[in-house]
């Protein structure tokens, strides 16, 4: 099949989160698998292209007060996997990919439409794929206009569309007027399509109408269809429940295996774990912290700071946590309570917690491999991949048992010395609290902990198996 994926992200051109990562590695993942792969992408200002050639120079796309015309760049095929680049500096040129510290850029929504046309326009030139795959809500306009404006032309009457949800939190939601102003019929506007609550919902309008819908996990496309985890679209995903599935995330493990790891002080594997003390030290003194005993066990946090997180259970818990015997390191930006909040408990627990407000690679590539233990007690989780990084690294998880994170780590039983990590249900510090303690105590039987290091190491979440 030809396959063509539209995003906003994708590695290694463009990434704010997991988005970017799937978007790298599953269109390589089909395309070893013999289909025809493109990929439709933003050129931002971020976008580094190598001899990029214009393939498209003007595409006209009709905006309610003038036309804007963009160009699509052709930025050659990697790995079996042939990029496109949707290039208008107006709109893409800019600090970042979706706003600023202040909010999110009030042109979004002309933004990827711009985008979604200019996709659908380029690839009748190119040639219609046989599957448009589309992800969150930038690129939700794709399978809304191939059903409504698009319906007629004839270069599309036998192409399907798949519309996968990264995360449902993030909905894309305007004011009505944006349906004119994007050329839209009025039509649209009805509570069984793209109107939410007065707004303009664009991830709604994907779901009612695209062929099939795909989450990023079994769990989470189960979680989705309810009122707690459903963000108000429970009741369009359960309409369209038989045509809902989940399908686990991979990882590449090509970038994120500690037996091959570029970023990482010491190589190891499971037959041979001695490099991962190296890592330990290697970690410690990255963040600063002197004189510790390397026995210690050391938990890692690396993550994007928000809501949906569960740092506030951390807050919660953190004084006691800190009579523990245990160091806990994090990495990570995002909300600017949550950067105060992890800066305060630095300072109030400077000997307990090392904390650097930044998004950097290379450090979270020494944390998965220099931590004994990996946080993410997130209140959802659609798939999460740190876990999954975490397995490979022999870096124990602590994880809430929900979406993917409730899917990849399996309960470790010391009895039987079966499984993977450490779960907790309840959405609460008191539950967090006893879930670590419970890991703290285990890590002391070393025998026994190398056993769950190398269970966790052993598991092949590779994305081979998500592709087929």
């Amino acid at each position: 099949m030809h396959i063509a994926f539209a995003a906003s992200e994708g590695v290694p051109f463009s990434k704010t989160g997991g988005l970017a990562d799937v978007v790298g590695a599953l269109p390589r993942a089909l395309a070893a698998q013999g289909h025809q792969i493109s990929v439709y992408l933003p050129r931002y200002r971020q976008t580094k292209l190598t001899d990029p050639k214009t393939i498209l120079s003007s595409v006209t796309v009709p905006f309610d007060d003038r036309y804007r015309f963009c160009s699509v760049l052709d930025g050659g095929t990697h790995s079996g996997v042939r990029h496109f680049f949707v290039d208008y500096p107006p709109y893409f040129d800019r600090e970042a990919l979706y706003g600023t510290a202040v909010g999110d850029y009030t042109d979004n929504a002309e933004r990827f439409a711009l985008f979604s046309r200019a996709v659908i326009e380029a690839s009748k030139i190119m040639g219609a794929p046989d599957v448009f795959h589309c992800h969150d809500w930038q690129a939700a306009l794709v399978p809304i206009l191939l059903r409504t404006l698009y319906a007629q032309d004839p270069a599309f009457r036998k192409v399907a569309t798949v519309f996968t949800i990264h995360n449902l939190g993030y909905q894309g939601l305007f004011p009505p007027e944006i349906l004119p102003l994007l050329m839209l019929p009025w039509d649209l506007f009805t509570i069984s399509k793209m109107e939410f609550f007065g707004q303009v919902n664009f991830l709604k309008g994907a779901l009612v109408y695209s062929d099939y819908v795909t989450t990023v996990s079994r769990k989470y496309s189960q979680e989705i269809q309810t009122t707690e985890y459903g963000f108000g679209l429970e009741g369009v995903l359960r309409n369209r429940a038989a045509t809902v599935t989940g399908i686990l995330n991979g990882v590449d493990y090509e970038e994120w295996s500690p037996e091959a790891d570029q970023c990482i002080a010491a190589r190891y594997s499971p037959s041979d774990l001695s490099g991962k003390a190296s890592d330990k030290l290697d970690l410690l003194n990255v963040f600063g912290i002197k004189n510790a005993d390397p026995k210690l066990p050391v938990i890692g946090i690396v993550s994007r700071f928000a809501a949906q997180k569960g740092f506030d259970l951390i807050a919660q818990i953190m004084d006691r946590l800190a009579r523990e015997e245990m160091i806990l390191v994090v990495l990570g930006t995002g909300d600017k309570d949550y950067e105060e909040m992890f800066l305060r408990l630095q300072k109030q627990f400077p000997q307990k917690v090392a904390v650097k407000v930044a998004y950097d690679n290379a450090i979270a590539h020494k944390i998965e491999a220099g931590a004994d233990m990996f946080l993410m007690p997130s209140r959802y989780e659609p798939c999460g991949l740190n876990q999954i990084y975490s397995l490979k690294y022999g870096t124990v998880p602590i994880v809430r048992a929900t979406g993917g994170l409730d899917d990849t780590i399996e309960p470790w039983d010391a009895r039987t010395a079966k499984g993977t990590g450490f779960k907790f249900v309840e959405y609460s510090g008191e539950s967090l609290l006893l879930t670590i303690k419970a890991a703290l105590q285990a890590f002391r039987d070393e025998a026994s902990w190398q056993v769950l290091m190398r269970n966790g190491m052993s598991r092949d979440v590779s994305w081979g198996a998500s592709a087929r």
